[in-house]
């Protein structure tokens, strides 16, 4: 074999590696995005009245700023959670009322984000919103943040009531004023939600179901949404009144750490 031969035999080798791992490259970068159960579906595929505002894939957080683990703006639980929310939706419709759900499965690495986010005590960002009563360095003791959540089970989820038909909410823009999550309605950040007191994540015991501070049209409301999803299966946290886990749980013991996205429950 000539020298000349030979050389345009190992360039065409080269060339030939060079084409095999430009191939294979965008194949092995794609991880596959993980997959939940069949038992988890798109709650819009369930009941698409009822209002998505997926607070933790905006930046309007107690942390300023999008939540690990939810790259798209929709609500996924387990199967007979979501059918109860259907058939709560329908009794609410009749009465000039609608859901509105701000989170429900929640992954791990979410709840991950939460706690490195609580023990940078540095980090107070949203405070005069979120916790404007609470020391940060107390949101272990206290009781809100923990490093399990049940809405990784996928039967939880965190809602409210609005008025039919619904007005507009505005987008939140970071870094504007923050009012205080126990502010008179017209005082705090709006929300197109029915008057229940505080804001949904407001860290204060003002949020607690049954507070007795809590009276008149406001009360009323959290009572409305609390017996409308009772009698169907849902047991309230005591705690927040945005709080509701469907029971029997598909998963009792189960946390799941798939992301939030449509394509988690399609294509299995």
């Amino acid at each position: 074999m000539t020298a000349i031969a030979r050389t345009f035999r190992v360039l065409a080798a080269v060339a030939a590696s060079l084409l095999a791992a430009t191939t294979l490259a965008p194949a092995a970068r794609a991880a596959p995005v993980p997959k939940a159960p069949r038992e988890f579906v798109d709650l819009r595929s369930v009941d698409p009245t009822i209002i998505t505002e997926m607070r933790y894939a905006t930046a309007h957080t107690f942390m300023g700023e999008r939540v690990d683990g939810y790259r798209q703006p929709v609500c996924l639980l387990t199967r007979p959670a979501a059918r109860a929310l259907h058939t709560a939706q329908r009794q609410l419709l009749r009465r000039g009322y609608s859901l509105k759900v701000y989170d429900c499965y929640r992954p791990q690495r979410a709840v991950d984000h939460f706690v490195r986010w609580a023990k940078d005590l540095d980090d107070q960002a949203m405070k005069g919103e979120f916790y404007p009563l609470v020391d940060k360095s107390r949101l272990f003791e206290d009781g809100y943040i923990a490093e399990k959540s049940g809405h990784s089970r996928g039967s939880t989820v965190d809602l409210t009531l609005v008025e039919l038909p619904a007005a507009p909410t505005r987008p939140y823009v970071p870094g504007e004023r923050l009012t205080p999550c126990f502010a008179p309605r017209d005082e705090r950040f709006p929300d197109n939600s029915v008057d229940m007191g505080t804001g949904f994540d407001c860290f204060d015991t003002l949020s607690h179901t049954d507070d007795p501070r809590v009276v008149g049209v406001q009360r009323a409301n959290r009572q409305f949404l609390r017996k409308t999803l009772t009698d169907l299966g849902f047991v309230n946290l005591a705690e927040e009144w945005w709080h509701f886990t469907y029971t029997p749980e598909t998963f009792p013991d189960t946390y799941f750490d798939f992301p939030v996205d449509k394509r988690s429950v399609t294509g299995r």
